[in-house]
């Protein structure tokens, strides 16, 4: 197997990191945190952008700054209010693990966060990409912030087989040290031209600032850069879930702080073997782990939502309380329609509260 081509023979990393910086200035992006020196909003703004587009964060991050000014105010937060502000934006470890990481600044730093890339990986949820966009951007650091977007470029650029996180360490260190003045800054225009310009499909080479270095567009590979990732097809899962009603209230319950969808709010929900019947399955259910028995009626809706690892297809049935009170570990309440807008819940029960319940007036099956 012929090897791939040395990474950083060519192009030239200054040249490249110059070309690179003078795209960067003329496109004066409205973001908000670009230029920002503090790491705190940086922290906030990179883990709000994972798994999310830029345009979708912007929002989220103003509102969350608005109530969460400093990393003081956020490690000292309720983690309801947390999950609360970050409902909609899905991936709720991240927002548990923001907080405790601002948490973890505050006790173990004096409220002052660490400079370099090692200190902050030891921050919660705080990665290699997180930790080397805060320690470029805050603190001038020549450390890499590799992303899919700056991925895509950097493989591409170089034409590498392997688009590894040690293939492209090289490459990328070695363009930091072409302009050693803005580290962050030069990590940024990797990410906004893959974001831009060297898209995954139909890049527009001919607007690209570096086109005349890229190894892979000089050899015809850009289709093959980075490797296509083959992915299987996601597996559904089917569950169940009771909108139980008293005396004008909604039985809701919080979800285990680790694992799936952590620390949300929702209807009590079990899974369905393929030959169940939901309402024989949610009656059992809540009487065997709840200790109530209620009437369970007709499905009022079918809920579909994809998780990155698989599909989830949701049966929601009314049910009527007849007896019994609630024995679970789990904090719960019974409460009012208006009352479910104050929790947090997942994005696609969330919809259905607002749109359907609340409209009923807490008469779920009416």
């Amino acid at each position: 197997m012929a090897s791939s081509p040395k990474p950083c023979s060519s192009p030239d990393p200054s040249g490249i990191a110059a070309a690179l910086l003078d795209w960067f200035d003329g496109r004066r992006r409205d973001v908000p945190w670009r230029g920002e020196r503090d790491p705190y909003p940086l922290l906030v703004a990179e883990v709000m952008a994972q798994q999310t587009r830029l345009d979708t964060a912007i929002p989220f991050h103003r509102r969350f700054m608005a109530r969460f000014p400093d990393v003081r105010a956020l490690a000292a937060a309720d983690e309801d209010e947390v999950l609360k502000l970050w409902e909609g934006l899905g991936y709720y470890a991240r927002a548990r693990n923001l907080r405790r990481a601002a948490q973890v600044v505050v006790a173990e730093y004096g409220g002052r966060f660490p400079d370099t890339a090692s200190e902050l990986r030891r921050l919660p949820g705080v990665g290699p990409y997180t930790a080397g966009a805060l320690a470029s951007l805050a603190f001038g650091r020549p450390e890499p912030a590799i992303d899919g977007n700056a991925r895509r470029v950097l493989s591409r650029l170089h034409d590498l087989e392997a688009a590894t996180p040690s293939a492209l360490d090289v490459p990328a260190r070695s363009l930091l040290q072409g302009a050693p003045e803005r580290p962050g800054a030069l990590n940024q225009a990797l990410m906004d031209l893959g974001s831009a310009v060297c898209t995954p499909r139909r890049p527009q080479c001919g607007e690209c600032p570096v086109s005349a270095g890229c190894l892979a567009r000089r050899r015809g590979t850009i289709a093959l850069r980075p490797p296509a990732r083959v992915r299987a097809r996601p597996p559904t899962r089917y569950e169940a879930a009771a909108v139980v009603l008293r005396e004008g209230r909604i039985l809701v319950l919080r979800r285990p702080a680790t694992g799936l969808l952590g620390g949300l709010w929702d209807f009590p929900s079990f899974s369905l073997a393929p030959s169940a019947r939901p309402r024989a399955t949610l009656a059992e259910g809540l009487r065997a782990e709840l200790g109530l028995v209620c009437r369970v009626g007709d499905e009022i809706r079918e809920l579909a939502h994809a998780f990155s690892h698989f599909r989830l297809r949701l049966a929601l049935h009314s049910a009527s309380w007849l007896d019994g009170e609630v024995r679970t570990d789990r904090p719960h309440r019974w409460a009012t329609t208006d009352g479910l807008a104050e929790l947090a819940f997942p994005v696609y029960q969330r919809r259905f509260i607002d749109r359907e319940l609340r409209g009923r007036q807490g008469r779920p099956g009416s």
